[in-house]
Order: C-alpha cells, then sequence, then structure tokens
C-alpha cells in the first residue's frame, strides 16, 4: 500500500479528533461542517467511480460524511501498516451475499506497509470507542464507562440503581464482588459523590490552565517523585561533568600524539598513556551515553505534561460532566474501600489518573 499523500490529513484529522475524545457522530457534524470531502467523492473525482450517485448530485454531497463511514475508518489497521484478511466469505457456493467473519478467524499480517497513524495513538482511540456507551434514560451511566476501576483488584465498577428509598439513586460497586462470593469487597459509592469531586477536580485543573500555563507546567513536573526529580538534577550535573571530562581527555590525546610525533616523548610512554587514555574515553562515552538516555526519559514527561495541558485547555469552567470531557483528559479513577470511623462517618479516597500524567491530585 502506497500512502496517498494528498488524501492522508483526512485520515489523521479523523484520528486527532478521536485521539481528543470525539465521538464517530461528533467527527461527523465535524467532518460535514469543515466541508472535508469524503472517500466517495474523491474516487469519483480522480477516477469517474460511483458516477451514477455523484454526477448531478448537489454539492453538499462531496461532504455527505456518515458515522458508519467514519466508524469504520477509526477501527481500520491499514492505517497502522497491517493487512487484514479472510474477514468476509460467501454463505455458500450457491449464494455469493458476502457474510462477515468472526475477528479470531481474521488474518492479520502486521507491518506490511507505512503507517499513517501511530499504533499508541490507533490502541487509545479503541480504547475510547470500547469504553463509550450510549446514554441511558437517565443520562448517567454512560459518561464513566471503563473508566472506573477498584482500587484492590483492578477490575471495572459495575453501575447500579438504589431504587429502595423514595429518591432513587444510582452507586457504582466492583464487578469483581461476586454477589456475595467473596472474591472482592463492594468498594460502593454513590454516583452522585463520585461526580461532583472527579467534577469538582476537573474543574480546579482547567482553572489552572487559564491561569497560567507554565506554572501548571512546573507545578505537574513537580507533582512527581520527589527522589527521582533530584536523581534527574544529579544526572544532568553528571553529565555535564562527564562531557567535560572527555572533552578534556581529547584534548590530552591530541596533545600527547603531538608530543610523540615531535619526539618529545618516548613510544613506551605513548602506548601506555594512549591506552589509559583510550580506556577513559571509552568509559565516558558509556555513560554519556547513558545519562543522555535517562535525560530523555524526563523530557519526554515534560512533553507529555504539555500535550495534558493542551487537552485541559479545551474545557474551559466546565459545569458538568460528559464522556467526551472524560475521555479526553483521564485515563482511570481508582475507588478503594470506604472506611468507618468510630463516629459513624465514612471516609474514601479516590484517585484520578490523568492521560499523559497520571497521578497529580
Amino acid at each position: 500500500m502506497t500512502i496517498d499523500e494528498e488524501t492522508k490529513w483526512i485520515i489523521e484529522k479523523i484520528f486527532d479528533l478521536a485521539y481528543h475524545g470525539a465521538g464517530a457522530a461528533k467527527i461527523t457534524r465535524i467532518l460535514i461542517r469543515d466541508k472535508v470531502p469524503t472517500p466517495g467523492w474523491l474516487n469519483y473525482k480522480r477516477y469517474g467511480t460511483f458516477a451514477h450517485i455523484y454526477a448531478d448530485a448537489p454539492q453538499e454531497k462531496a461532504y455527505a460524511w456518515t458515522v458508519a463511514a467514519v466508524k469504520g475508518i477509526l477501527k481500520d489497521e491499514t492505517y497502522i501498516g497491517n493487512s487484514v484478511h479472510n474477514k468476509q466469505t460467501n454463505i455458500s457456493y450457491k449464494n455469493k451475499k458476502k457474510v462477515r467473519k468472526p475477528e479470531e478467524e481474521w488474518i492479520r499480517v502486521e507491518n506490511t506497509h507505512e503507517a499513517i497513524i501511530s499504533k499508541e495513538v490507533f490502541e487509545q482511540v479503541q480504547q475510547q470507542i470500547s469504553s463509550r456507551r450510549r446514554t441511558q434514560k437517565n443520562g448517567t451511566t454512560q459518561i464513566f464507562a471503563g473508566l472506573v476501576k477498584c482500587a484492590d483488584c483492578g477490575w471495572s465498577m459495575a453501575y447500579g440503581m438504589n431504587k429502595q428509598n423514595k429518591k432513587p439513586y444510582g452507586y457504582y460497586h466492583c464487578s469483581n464482588n461476586g454477589q456475595g462470593t467473596g472474591h472482592c469487597s463492594m468498594h460502593y459509592v454513590r454516583y452522585d459523590v463520585l461526580y461532583t469531586y472527579v467534577l469538582s477536580r476537573i474543574q480546579y485543573w482547567t482553572a489552572q490552565a487559564q491561569m497560567d500555563e507554565q506554572v501548571l507546567l512546573t507545578q505537574l513536573l513537580q507533582a512527581g517523585d520527589k527522589e527521582h526529580s533530584n536523581a534527574v538534577k544529579k544526572r544532568s550535573t553528571e553529565l555535564k561533568k562527564a562531557e567535560k571530562r572527555k572533552a578534556e581527555v581529547d584534548r590530552l590525546f591530541a596533545k600527547m600524539y603531538e608530543d610523540w610525533s615531535a619526539e618529545r616523548i618516548t613510544e613506551y610512554n605513548f602506548n601506555m598513556l594512549s591506552q589509559k587514555y583510550q580506556g577513559e574515553q571509552q568509559e565516558l562515552d558509556g555513560t554519556i551515553g547513558r545519562l543522555k538516555a535517562e535525560l530523555a526519559v524526563e523530557q519526554e514527561t515534560a512533553s507529555n505534561a504539555e500535550k495534558w495541558i493542551e487537552l485541559i485547555k479545551q474545557y474551559s469552567s466546565p459545569t458538568e460532566l460528559t464522556a467526551e470531557l472524560l475521555n479526553t483528559v483521564i485515563e482511570k479513577i481508582v475507588v478503594h474501600e470506604a472506611i468507618k470511623s468510630p463516629d459513624g462517618m465514612r471516609e474514601q479516597e479516590i484517585e484520578i489518573f490523568y492521560r499523559f500524567v497520571g497521578k497529580i491530585d
């Protein structure tokens, strides 16, 4: 497969929108609004195919994207360099109608051609698609779908309704609770409590991003392990020291060679010093390479923090939570078992792990 340089921007745009939390329906509306041409229209303009559809159609037909078409693109592994075969078969040799085979029967060959979309982006989009649910009548369960996890066993939390009270309310509980079999404890948390807490934290971070991005970036970087930060500073100092010594050894080696050429030192001393300096050069090269690699990891951390700030900036002073917002900025929400104090007060820890930056609250 050869990448179509003229049209790959369309695929990149679709995946970028999905990566930042937009669902297929929203992406479809954006493509139509921005007048992005459909694959069918592009084929017609290039090769004259589907002329019976496009020849006398109004101009809007060129941008008539459908949700099904967008979903098909978002699930297509062709864009990450894979070829997938054996996806369909005929019903029988008499009936040529195609039917879709189960995914486990597909034949997947990886890295057969150049990718347009990175595997990281593709996998994140697939995760968001699988976690997104249809809106329920009460408008609650879908927004946290796939995000809420049990702190002890790691299983997803299941949504339930308490209808025994006069005023019914929703709640989450560990899906590994086993209906009383004791695989895990309930980790019970009311929906309204979870909703209020998560909204308050997102409101806090969106406000920080609006006030001063640089201060927020510093805050995010400092939210990590202090010992790790200190180690990074130490590595920076070590790198400068190693590079300085390497330059000095290179200079000494060059001077020694000049002295040997000018017969200011004996060949015996030259060979002895040459072996010493070459050994130190190799050791310093290894040290410098290791330190640079370790510092590159820290630079990636900074880059991730900047990515998250760009995501959170999309939402200015949110007053409600949506599935799109949650899937854009949050990786998972971990719910711990509640602890009751002697006076009957109930305390419960809820951890929010944000995309790219992890736990920062």
